[in-house]
């Protein structure tokens, strides 16, 4: 298995995790994953939430975002997962 074929088997697997996990996250949390999320899918399309307050939100993460790979989106979304959620 190359390099990129593990990194994107560990990615869905925390993502994975991360759509299994029943307890509250921070917001804060939450919009950096998002961000990577978007960013490791090539998903650069408008926030949907109904709350304009929620799109703004989610556009600022997507914009801190904007200038990294999708490899990086990858590694920071399973290192975040790792640091912040499993650990609990």
């Amino acid at each position: 298995m190359t390099d990129r074929a593990k990194l994107h088997k560990q990615f869905e697997e925390a993502v994975a995790f991360v759509n299994g996990y029943t307890k509250p996250l921070p917001a804060d949390l939450l919009l950096k994953l998002y961000a990577y999320f978007k960013v490791a899918n090539k998903n650069f399309g408008n926030p949907g939430s109904k709350t304009p307050l929620i799109n703004a939100f989610k556009a600022n993460a997507m914009i801190q975002a904007q200038n990294i790979s999708i490899e990086e989106a990858m590694q920071g979304y399973i290192d975040l997962v790792n640091k912040e959620i499993k650990k609990s």
